[in-house]
């Protein structure tokens, strides 16, 4: 492995067994869940898919009441 580069196969090892460690065999599944999540709204948002500005910025549109009215006669 060169100098800061990029960890080689016995140092992915070690990470993977640090974070174990650290997280326990439970919360890996958790963990593994909410960064598929992140990045599928990251991927997501990068493609254009998401305008949350946009719709942020708006106001509700009021409702149309659908009830019939009365009237007396």
């Amino acid at each position: 492995m060169a100098i800061f580069g990029l960890p080689g196969g016995a140092e992915w090892w070690i990470i993977l067994g640090i974070i174990l460690l650290l997280f326990g065999p439970t919360q890996l599944p958790k963990l593994a869940k909410t960064f598929g999540k992140s990045a599928r709204v990251l991927k997501d948002s990068v493609e254009g898919k998401i305008d949350d500005d946009d719709e942020a910025d708006q106001a509700p549109s009021p409702k149309k009441d659908t009830k019939a009215e009365v009237v007396d006669e």
